[in-house]
């Protein structure tokens, strides 16, 4: 059973939207309702913690599916991953690099201080200060300047024309911290740097950039960003209240939210690393949702009256790499042969429990772009040992295969090694450690790998720009080793191309192409598992896997 209501995003314009009965009464006035009661401690468990509650700082999905709830963007997504307005109330596009938006100006921070144009700006020019080392730059490196317009107005101008722009201002990179904050986190580096220099003096110094600028650089970079980690300070419904590392964070209502509070008294987020356990936690009330479990689990959770799975698609594709500058794999025969001899449907059922979906391509049937008439590699072992043969491999050759310890991977990894017998490949495989695979892909040691690739936009460019484009390659996203001069030219046409329909003409011959090329096969794309207790009401996750609490209330 897939559980989907809907949220309650903004006071106005959602509620003109008539998203669902739940969103339309005020929380305060939800006391009297039949079998439901505001308040209540909710308690979420993950298998993972979050590396940072700094949201420039880091870029992994346990930090955001806690840093969503204390943040806010100038811009967020409906349930269809439509632009709506958040912290900025519309805006308007003056020429082909230049955005001008307007503030709300009944924002508060969980610290009291003020929300307008001068926190916008503050926020991008730590976003893109080197000394911050944001894990999140690449999503904003196309941002020449933002300007202070007036109090509740900025302007962003970016280097270039950048269509997908509003979607990367609705990614957890961009949320907006405190400036009070800021400014002594800037100041507490300095001083550990042991500078005599005001936070004031280096935004001076920044703005004039020079040598003296990159030595300061230097000398404060590792540094900034403490006193973020340990005061978290966002304007959204949730306030950060304590945590204790490895085992759990805790926010609390903020009152003075400007859509109103939400109903429970606080959400918890623990750390429960074993699936089983975390299932049990469920099954008990010990916890109220859990998420991240294997497919095989699905049917437990549903035979259960009082758990519920809660499941959505991934705007994100699994799929099996080939490092294409390596031989025999330079050969796009060669790759083509392996994708024929992949059943996906076989993987599906038989190591997904039937969940998941088969992909033709690299972008999501919910995204811009997606041809759905493109035809993949299907599953012909015939065809694949004509091409073997084709690039004088008939009588193959010895490959090896790489994965992380992640189960299904590894077990994909074997299915591989069995198929490719079928062609006469000796396949071995390699399972790593999360750090060590990510190093060897990223270098380009490896032969065949086992990844999947998080869309954090909503646009298409980040589902193919950093798996395909040249200047990608590595640790940055393209451990493929794609290097294709027509590629990058309709990536980069992709996200510099403002009219919609060419935009999608565009995607549809770079899919064609990637389908013909083949340094990958598009495996698989995902459903997220969570579950619920029965008796939570007004659960909202969104299309990112990231949780909404705003609405949620506990049956009595």
């Amino acid at each position: 059973m897939n559980k989907k209501l809907s949220l309650l995003l903004l006071p106005v314009l959602l509620l003109l939207a008539a998203c669902t009965d739940d969103g339309d009464v005020d929380p305060e006035a939800e006391e009297g309702t039949e079998g439901e009661a505001t308040g209540g401690d909710f308690v979420v468990s993950y298998g993972s913690d979050l590396t940072s509650l700094d949201p420039h700082a880091t870029s992994d999905l346990p930090s955001d599916q806690v840093n969503t709830n204390i943040y806010e963007t100038l811009l967020t997504q409906d349930e269809e991953m439509e632009i709506e307005p958040l912290l900025a109330e519309d805006w308007d596009q003056t020429d082909d690099n230049t955005w001008v938006f307007n503030l709300r100006e009944d924002v508060t921070f969980h610290d009291g201080s003020g929300f307008n144009a001068e926190v916008v700006k503050t926020n991008f020019d730590r976003l893109l200060d080197p000394a911050t080392a944001s894990a999140r730059m690449n999503l904003f490196e196309m941002i020449e300047e933002v300007a202070v317009v007036d109090e509740y107005t900025v302007e962003i101008t970016t280097e270039y024309p950048f269509a997908p722009l509003l979607n990367h201002l609705t990614s957890d990179g961009a949320s907006m911290i405190s400036r009070e904050v800021i400014d002594e986190d800037y100041q507490s580096a300095l001083d550990s740097a042991g500078l005599d220099m005001t936070a004031e003096d280096y935004y001076e110094l920044r703005e004039s950039g020079g040598d003296d600028y990159e030595d300061v650089v230097d000398d404060i970079s590792g540094e900034v960003g403490s006193v973020v980690e340990q005061q978290p300070v966002g304007t959204n419904y949730a306030r950060f209240e304590e945590r204790n590392p490895g085992e759990s964070t805790t926010l609390s209502r903020f009152d003075d939210y400007w859509g109103g509070p939400m109903n429970l008294d606080t959400v918890t987020y623990r750390v429960v690393s074993e699936t089983g356990s975390r299932i049990a936690e469920l099954e008990t009330g010990d916890s109220h949702m859990i998420g991240g479990f294997e497919p095989n689990h699905l049917q437990r959770i549903e035979d259960n009256a009082e758990t519920e799975p809660y499941t959505h698609y991934n705007i994100a594709t699994e799929f099996i790499g080939f490092n294409t500058q390596k031989e025999p794999l330079d050969d796009k025969r060669v790759r083509q042969a392996i994708s024929h001899v992949v059943d996906k449907e076989e993987i599906i059922d038989g190591i997904y429990s039937g969940t998941g979906r088969i992909p033709a391509g690299p972008i999501q049937p919910e995204l811009l772009g997606h041809d759905e008439d493109l035809e993949g590699l299907e599953h012909d072992v015939e065809r694949a040992q004509e091409l073997m043969a084709e690039a004088g491999y008939e009588d193959g050759f010895e490959i090896s295969i790489i994965t992380n310890d992640a189960p299904e991977r590894v077990d994909v990894a074997i299915y591989l090694q069995e198929a490719l017998q079928e062609i006469n490949v000796d396949a071995t495989v390699d399972q790593l450690e999360w750090g060590a695979y990510l190093e060897e892909t990223g270098t380009g040691d490896h032969d065949i790998f086992i990844l999947g690739w998080p869309n954090p936009t909503g646009d298409p460019d980040q589902s193919v720009w950093p798996l395909f484009h040249s200047s990608m390659e590595g640790s940055q996203g393209n451990r493929t080793f794609t290097d294709d001069e027509r590629v990058d030219e309709l990536l980069e046409a992709g996200r510099t191309t403002t009219d919609e329909a060419e935009r999608v003409e565009i995607y549809h011959e770079l899919q064609e192409i990637l389908v013909d090329e083949a340094p990958m096969v598009y495996m698989r794309q995902a459903l997220s598992m969570n579950a619920q207790r029965s008796d939570v009401e007004g659960l909202y996750i969104n299309n990112y896997n990231k949780p909404d609490f705003r609405n949620v209330t506990l049956s009595e």
